[in-house]
């Protein structure tokens, strides 16, 4: 079999923590580094998980430090959402592997280099990191086959009316990856607020005796509340999408379409702003706006993969 050769850049909090272990028992996936960047929460916390949860996955993968902040903006994090350090109430053993002086923009680079055009780059927080190799290393734009974002929304936001948290934390950075002529695949709201488990499914799956599954039940359990004050339906697993949809591609469906990314307005700063519905469209289609996932088959295939550890 031949696998894919992928890289995962992460703000690595709850769902981004899942998002990995699903990756990680993809077995047409070969996974060829992790690169950390603040997002949901500092690089200070950031960083750390992603060694860690390699240590739960029982795979030490090298893992990149990137970007302390964004491009222009300053830091907005979302504690309230991820908790103090990004798992809710979830603990870690600790990974004593060795760390690297390479960063995060370099280490992609290099890899995509040795992939010799065929990595695929999984982003799941903030595009600060893939923006900074793009600049460093503009052969990078030819040397990525795709890159699969979880961030922004055709429709909808969530930290502002107009904007998705992802892309709003550093919409400079993700305007550069947009106008980068990388195929892009965009998992936003659009289709991530309806990748959800259920609480039934959530109480479940938190259930199994496994150290995976604690740590399913000890990190989501202060967001699942927070999903059920706002009226959601269960637990979003926001950061799964873009690694299902490289791997299941027939649970989900979506269009071809221009995306461009808003970085001087006031209300709409960090929108994602989509020619789908548009009678003016775009010169290009540059992403594959993603609006529509099989949701109990979703929810049945990450039940299946955190139960197997």
């Amino acid at each position: 079999m031949n696998r894919i050769p992928v890289w995962f850049d992460t703000d690595i909090g709850v769902d981004d923590a899942i998002a990995f272990l699903v990756l990680n028992r993809q077995e047409n996936l070969e996974l060829k580094g992790i690169s950390a960047v603040a997002g949901n929460v500092e690089l200070e916390f950031t960083y750390p998980n992603a060694r860690n949860i390699c240590v739960l996955a029982g795979n030490e993968y090298p893992v990149y430090k990137g970007a302390e902040k964004p491009l222009f903006k300053s830091l907005q994090t979302a504690h309230v959402i991820h908790g103090e350090e990004g798992l809710g109430r979830a603990k870690l053993p600790v990974s004593h592997a060795a760390e690297t002086d390479i960063p995060a923009w370099d280490a992609i680079y290099n890899a995509a280099v040795e992939a010799k055009g065929e990595l695929q780059l999984i982003a799941v927080g903030p595009l600060t990191n893939i923006a900074i190799a793009l600049n460093n290393h503009p052969k990078l734009s030819t040397l990525l086959k795709r890159i699969l974002i979880m961030g922004g929304g055709a429709a909808r936001g969530n930290v502002t009316p107009a904007a998705e948290f992802n892309i709003f934390a550093d919409p400079h950075a993700a305007q550069i990856v947009f106008k980068s002529g990388i195929p892009i695949v965009m998992c936003g709201l659009d289709v991530t607020m309806d990748a959800f488990l259920t609480p039934e499914e959530v109480e479940e799956l938190g259930s199994v005796d496994s150290d995976v599954c604690r740590f399913f039940r000890d990190s989501t359990g202060d967001i699942l509340d927070f999903y059920e004050r706002g009226h959601l339906s269960g637990l979003c697993l926001h950061d799964v999408c873009p690694v299902l949809y490289l791997t299941h591609p027939e649970l989900f469906t979506g269009e071809e379409a221009g995306v461009f990314v808003e970085t001087k307005g006031t209300v709409t700063m960090g929108k994602t702003v989509t020619d789908l519905w548009s009678d003016k469209k775009f010169e290009k289609k540059n992403a594959f706006v993603v609006l529509g996932v099989d949701r109990e088959k979703f929810a049945e295939i990450v039940s299946e993969v955190l139960r197997s550890y």
